[in-house]
Order: C-alpha cells, then structure tokens, then sequence
C-alpha cells in the first residue's frame, strides 16, 4: 500500500507566515501636516485590562497629529492568530517604532512581552527617551524573576531599581485603590505653588471617571494636581470628606543609561471616559507637548478638541463591537471604538 507524506514543513512555514502577518500588521498611525509637533514621532502603547486604554490612546494619538502636526503610532494588545485588538494581551507588535520616537505614551498593565517586543522599549529608555504613563502603567509590566527583563516589574526588589518601570520611570508603582471603583469619581486639583508649571496651562475643572489611586510619588517628583475622590461618579458629586487628597498627576525626570535625563509626566487616571473631560484632556495634550520640550508651544487656547467619533465604554450603557483591527480605526472619521452589530 502507498503511503503519502503531506509536506508538513512547507505547510507549517505558510501557517507561521500567516500568524506572523496577523500579528505584525502594518501599525495604526495618524499622520500629522502641521503643527507645533510636526516632525515629532509619538508612539502611544495600550494594553491594559480594564481602562479601556485601546480607546484612550487612539483618540490621543488622533488629537496630537490632527492638530499638533505629530506622526502618531498607536500600538495594542493583539490576538496572534486572529489581529483583533485584545486589551491585556502580552503581544504587542511593532514596538520597534520607538527606535525613531521623540515621545513614548505608556498605558499598560502586567506585560509580560517576548525579547523583541520588550527590547525596543528598553532601549528606548537607555537614551532617555521622554515617557508619558497613565493609570495602570504604574504597574505595567508582570515579569518572571528569571527574565532578562525581570527589573521592570512593578514588585522588583532589586535595591538598583525597586518596584520596577512605575517607581524608577514613571515615579510610583502600585499600591492600591483610593475608595470604591465605580462607584467613585475623582476631581483633579491644582497644586497652587505649581499653577505657572507649563503642563497646566489653560487647565480647569479636570475630573476623572475613574476612581482614585494611592500614590506617593518618588523624591524629586514635583505633583501638579491632587485627586479628590468624590462619592459618585459625576463631577459635581459630593467631596469623599473620609479622603483627603492623594497625588494625581506629577512631572519628574529620569536618568538614562547614556546620562541623559528623560522627561517624564504620570497621571494615575485616563480611562477612557476621563478623556471626554476638556480640562483633563488639555492636561494630557499639555503634558505631550511639555515632555517633547515644546514648552514654548503649549498655550491655554490651544485646540484639545475631540477627533472624530469617540465612543468611550469604560462607564455607562454604550456597547462596542468585540472583534476589531488597529486598520478599522484608521483615519479621522472611523469611530473610537465602532458599535456592537446587531
């Protein structure tokens, strides 16, 4: 009897081939005309698992090419074998953008990422690139003791760089919820002997969706608004009188590998509804700017207007479709995230 033999290596490789091309699709990016940031690179990094930072960060990135001039690469958490966008998700393709980028927008959560998506990340901050982290980026990597990488825990405890990437970069790494998650919002304060920092310029009535955050940033830090939790989830909600305020947003630098110093701006909110909030979203687009050394830029009328549809479903009743690809949200007009089909 004959036998025949598939060409199981051929066959594999093509497998290989196509989850490879899935995964390391071309990147979302919007490509900025004109502007203060023009000729600037911004790659924006979401993968967290809650927050919704795969709607948080897109919009940014529209904000910053529509009207600032920026080139801006959105990256995400994707599914290997299918390219949808999964929040959370350890795979993040095309981190090799930051070997050109002027700014890294970091909004993770427990990433534990393969050599070639990490190292671009590391190298990025050896020459002291400025870093910009929100919410959960404090403890935005969960890295095995015996991982090359394993310093950028968040409970690293190594005195040369204890509690990882969110205390040594970003200034503080986690430590725990400040009140009842969504059942709290939060009202961001000005810290009056800060009010002249450039990030604050034009900055008022900033709110947050999402409920307050412990936080004791690291000594050199210089915080620039304080978070009150309040007891609903709307701005005008009463003052949590049991909370006193905690630090919510804070400018520091960092020391590279190469001696150079890195800007670094870290707010622990920017779910995806804090976005909709003007004086909390010009907080943001200010501190970009700030971070990039464009301080002189940075004015109180500057345009922080929304781009495009934005649909944030981090709260409330609004429904989004579940299997999306970075290509879906290409463009201005594409929605920020398209609706569930019915």
């Amino acid at each position: 009897m004959k036998r025949f033999f598939l060409p199981v290596l051929p066959l594999l490789a093509g497998l290989a081939a196509m989850m490879t091309s899935r995964s390391m699709a071309a990147p979302l990016t919007y490509e900025g005309t004109d502007g203060p940031a023009r000729g600037k690179q911004v790659v924006l990094i979401a993968s967290d698992h809650e927050y919704k930072s795969e709607e948080t960060l897109p919009e940014l990135g529209r904000i910053l090419a529509r009207h600032y001039g920026a080139k801006c690469t959105v990256l995400f958490g994707i599914d290997p074998q299918t390219g949808y966008i999964r929040n959370g998700n350890s795979n993040i393709p095309g981190t090799e953008a930051l070997k050109t980028a002027d700014l890294l927008v970091i909004f993770t959560r427990f990433q534990n990422l393969p050599p070639e998506q990490m190292q671009p990340i590391v190298d990025y901050l050896d020459r002291g690139g400025p870093v910009i982290g929100l919410r959960t980026a404090t403890h935005g990597f969960k890295i095995p003791a015996d991982s090359p990488y394993a310093k950028f825990d968040f409970q690293f405890k190594g005195e040369d760089f204890k509690n990882g990437f969110g205390r040594q970069i970003l200034g503080e790494t986690w430590v725990g919820h400040y009140g009842p998650n969504h059942k709290s919002s939060t009202r961001l304060e000005i810290v009056p002997e800060h009010a002249s920092h450039p990030v604050l310029r034009g900055v008022k009535d900033a709110w947050a969706q999402v409920g307050a955050y412990n936080a004791h940033p690291i000594e050199g830090s210089e915080v620039l608004m304080n978070a009150q939790p309040l007891t609903g989830m709307e701005p005008t909600s009463p003052v949590d009188e049991t909370k006193p305020p905690m630090p919510g947003a804070w400018v520091r630098e960092y020391k590279s590998a190469s001696g150079k110093m890195g800007r670094v701006f870290t707010t622990t909110y920017g779910g995806s509804g804090d976005l909709v909030n003007d004086g909390f979203r010009r907080l943001l687009v200010n501190a970009c700017l700030w971070t990039m050394g464009l301080d002189n830029d940075i004015k109180p009328d500057n345009d922080i207007s929304l781009v495009g549809p934005y649909r944030p479903t981090w709260h409330g009743g609004a429904k989004r479709a579940r299997d999306i690809k970075p290509e879906e949200l290409a463009g201005w007009d594409s929605p920020i995230l398209p609706e569930e089909k019915k």
